[in-house]
């Protein structure tokens, strides 16, 4: 891929083409696989088997699903984000905002899976694990820290289910992750001095790739009423072919090059609870790798390799509890709250990723039409914290020297809605 400074979004371009939206996990992660989850903030996942979709998230929750059954949906992500504060040009400060700066979108899914025999089970699964897209416009007073970026993502996974005995179970998968990104910083004003005007790219990178990984889980039934799940996701190195352009590259014009970037792995350890005959309660702890994001450095086909920013990532956290409630045999209701860590601390946050800690506040059900066919709808609403942005954050960016610098903070919300069809043979 190319050389850029924003690296959160220089390993988005990694991804595909399924879903472009604002990430609602750490990083630019997303956390929407299922409405079905959706409806208990996604807590206690790797130990649910509601539907096909179970598979997502730990492989070995397909010894859970008998027949064959297939589970499709659509969640829609509705985020209002802005950004504010204070870039000082020349010693004077200017106050500046952007408001919804991230777009929404619609993020869709598909799973089916299949028993073979009492023991072994198959399953296919379709989603996204990486989506955002942000916009501060070119009259933001500091485009030179960046004013647009985009990650489309799309990840297939073919899975395994081993059931060794009634008390464990173990699953695998392999994964194949594609997409396209890309991210772009303008200059603020102009700066006649270095023959630049007013919204002319100081960077721009986009690129394409595709790449492997794996999935491995398992789950311990306790006894008829408790259950523990655990899934581990292996990081996928992705190198992105493609080009880069602006004025303060080393170069005039596009030049090819590549940059290579680690997603992280991921664990998840999760338990189910059946508390009653109507009662049952869910809990999961996730844990995301960001800390082997460090930093970036492009090579480009001159043989030249250009360190780009120091980023300084740290392993993030969510925690997350959950209900559900059979109020008869038709329709059953969910709940949960949840809280996500940042992946970032205060002093290495960017405009482009407005990445903080979430609140998740969530409500679902599932309604039975037959014993073969259910519906289930899912809504969540998302506090971020107000989080203080400072640019430019380290020694390798040169853009205060010719444009200044920016101190203010991210504020906002996010909304989504999510529907799933789940069909049993």
């Amino acid at each position: 891929m190319i050389n850029t400074k924003y690296s959160p979004l220089a390993i988005a371009v990694v991804l595909g083409t399924l879903a472009s939206t604002t990430a609602s996990a750490a990083g630019f992660q997303l956390a929407e696989y299922s409405a079905t989850g959706l409806g208990r903030a996604y807590a206690g996942e790797a130990a649910m088997a509601d539907n096909a979709g179970a598979q997502w998230r730990n492989p070995a929750m397909l010894t859970y699903l008998e027949g064959t059954q297939i589970s499709g949906g659509m969640l829609y992500v509705e985020p209002n984000i802005d950004v504010k504060g204070t870039a000082t040009i020349g010693g004077h400060p200017v106050y500046t905002e952007a408001k919804d700066i991230a777009n929404s979108a619609p993020v869709p899914n598909l799973y089916v899976s299949h028993q073979i025999n009492e023991q072994w089970f198959a399953g296919l699964a379709l989603g996204s694990n990486y989506g955002m897209e942000t916009d501060l416009g070119n009259e933001f007073k500091a485009t030179q820290y960046g004013n647009e970026a985009k990650i489309m993502t799309v990840e297939a996974v073919a899975n395994l289910g081993y059931q060794i005995n009634d008390a464990f179970s173990v699953g695998g998968g392999i994964r194949f992750v594609t997409g396209e990104g890309k991210i772009g910083a303008t200059a603020p004003f102009d700066y006649p001095l270095a023959n630049i005007s007013q919204g002319d790219y100081l960077k721009y990178v986009e690129g394409t790739d595709s790449s492997w990984g794996y999935v491995l889980g398992a789950a311990w039934q306790i006894n008829n009423n408790h259950r523990l799940g655990f899934a581990y996701k292996s990081e996928v190195m992705m190198d992105f072919d493609g080009y880069g352009e602006g004025k303060i590259f080393h170069f005039q014009g596009r030049r090819d090059g590549k940059l290579s970037v680690a997603l992280p792995a991921t664990a998840e350890l999760a338990s189910f609870h059946q508390l009653t005959d109507q009662w049952a309660m869910h809990a999961s702890i996730n844990w995301t790798q960001w800390s082997s994001f460090e930093k970036l450095e492009a090579e480009f086909v001159d043989g030249v390799t250009s360190p780009i920013k120091n980023e300084n990532w740290k392993d993030s956290y969510r925690f997350a509890l959950g209900t559900t409630y059979q109020l008869n045999s038709k329709l059953a209701l969910r709940g949960g709250v949840a809280y996500d860590m940042s992946a970032v601390d205060d002093k290495y946050r960017t405009t482009t990723i407005p990445e903080t800690d979430r609140t998740w506040l969530s409500a679902g059900l599932t309604y039975a039409f037959t014993k073969q066919f259910t519906l289930d709808g899912g809504l969540t609403y998302i506090m971020a914290r107000d989080a203080s942005i400072v640019e430019p954050r380290d020694e390798l960016d040169l853009s205060a020297a010719a444009f200044g610098t920016f101190e203010g903070e991210i504020s906002g919300d996010v909304w989504i809605a999510g529907i799933q069809a789940n069909y049993r043979f």
